[in-house]
């Protein structure tokens, strides 16, 4: 009846929005509500439920969004993002531009969450495609599928890291064979897929379009790199000094405050608009302008998020997840489907990779001390499972949606399937390795 209850209430939100033309925060308001009362939340919790959600998701999103478009905005108005797609195509060529574009994502995505590395990579997608008129799914697909995979995969990501010490795992033996399954995750979900999303039809955001500048009125190629990606850059150095040295006092809370994503950001918006603003002469006033012009773009964007995150919240208060979990607990499959399965039915229905992965973790946890399962395979079919059909409930699914300005059945297309499509090749690529190791 849960599952039900659920299916149902996911059924009325997308029919509000594609036959109501109900605008999708108002639809997942109504939703959110309705579910609660529904799943039984108490009357009283409803809408403490719902201001949750919607505060944990923007409280750990506005920010990052908000000077993220900042600084795609700048990038794009100074030239550093045409200065950078060309540079790009003419280092890999315009049919290599693909790997280009999925070699960044994988290695920013190693030490960036998912949506910050989403918000921080975006631009540099987007001025690649909008310069050399390349249908902007299919070459950005790649980028995000890597991006994905190092989230729900790999070490020192928060639920894979969660995973390793809830099962006594090896975290290098983990992030090893996460690589080895994670690289030919990105290939399937990637390139191989979409060949079939050329001819899929989108027009971004304009935050991110602008008029091709002369050449010689374009920053050099060296600033545009490293000031479009500076943010990756100190994220990687700071994430790797804490992992080997492991700061402890005084100097381990310093380099945790300039580690953190927010402080990352405004270091790098405040570079950026010396380096690209006004060391090339724009005025102050026309960088805030373009500032105000980049937020103005993205919230709704935001309006969106956060309620997304209100859903996920009611879907959590009530009990959803570990009701699920229970009802396949007594199942006699293999351990390492059975963990894959309770993450991906729990990823549908609450929308959560996180929620999702530690969930599964709990209720898997007292299976795994009956068995001989390899520990650092059920991390990975765990993150594998968390992964499954990214939809309604899911930030990234609408983050995908509104960025890209697609409709919701292009946005399942592509965004849901590849989600899908590496939720099954990496349980695939756990099932294989556990024949091996």
């Amino acid at each position: 009846m849960t599952i039900l209850t659920v299916l149902l209430c996911i059924i009325a939100f997308v029919l509000l929005i594609t036959w109501g033309k109900v605008n999708a925060f108002l639809a997942f308001l109504v939703i959110s509500i309705a579910t609660g009362l529904l799943l039984g939340v108490p009357f009283n919790k409803i809408t403490g439920s719902v201001q949750k959600g919607i505060g944990d998701m923007v409280g750990s999103l506005l920010v990052i969004i908000a000077l993220g478009a900042m600084l795609g905005k700048l990038v794009s108005e100074s030239g550093a993002a045409q200065k950078i797609s060309s540079t790009l195509v003419n280092a890999f060529g315009k049919k290599n531009i693909q790997w280009a574009l999925m070699l960044t994502g994988f290695i920013a995505g190693l030490p960036l969450f998912y949506n910050v590395g989403f918000v921080l990579l975006i631009p540099l997608l987007f001025s690649v495609a909008y310069q050399y008129k390349l249908p902007v799914v299919y070459t950005g697909l790649p980028m995000l599928a890597a991006l994905s995979v190092t989230h729900g995969f790999l070490p020192p990501h928060p639920s894979p890291t969660a995973l390793v010490g809830q099962f006594n795992a090896s975290m290098g033996l983990t992030l090893l064979y996460g690589l080895a399954i994670a690289i030919p995750v990105i290939l399937i979900a990637g390139p191989l897929f979409s060949k079939t999303l050329k001819n899929l039809q989108a027009t971004p955001l304009q935050t991110f379009q602008s008029k091709p500048l002369p050449e010689d009125q374009l920053p050099g190629a060296f600033n545009s790199f490293i000031t479009s990606l500076l943010p990756v850059i100190l994220l990687i150095i700071t994430t790797v000094y804490l992992f080997v040295e492991n700061p402890m006092g005084e100097a381990g809370s310093v380099a945790a405050f300039f580690s953190d994503a927010t402080i990352i950001m405004i270091i790098s918006l405040a570079v950026a608009t010396w380096s690209l603003g006004l060391r090339n002469g724009r005025r102050m006033q026309e960088i805030m302008g373009w500032f105000a012009e980049a937020v103005k773009d993205v919230s709704l964007i935001l309006l969106i998020v956060a309620g997304a995150g209100a859903l996920k919240q009611v879907f959590v208060d009530s009990g959803v997840s570990n009701d699920i979990a229970a009802m396949l607990q007594t199942s006699s499959m293999h351990p390492l489907v059975l963990g894959w399965l309770i993450a991906a039915v729990i990823r549908v229905c609450v929308g959560s990779a996180t929620v999702a992965g530690l969930t599964a973790a709990g209720i898997i946890a007292p299976v795994m001390k009956h068995t001989d399962t390899d520990p650092n395979l059920m991390v990975l079919s765990i993150g594998a499972g968390s992964l499954m059909f990214s939809h309604v409930n899911d930030a990234g699914f609408w983050m995908f949606k509104e960025y890209f300005n697609l409709g919701i059945k292009d946005t399942f297309r592509s965004w849901s399937l590849m989600e899908t499509i590496i939720s099954i090749a990496g349980l695939g690529g756990v099932l294989l390795l556990n024949m091996f190791v």
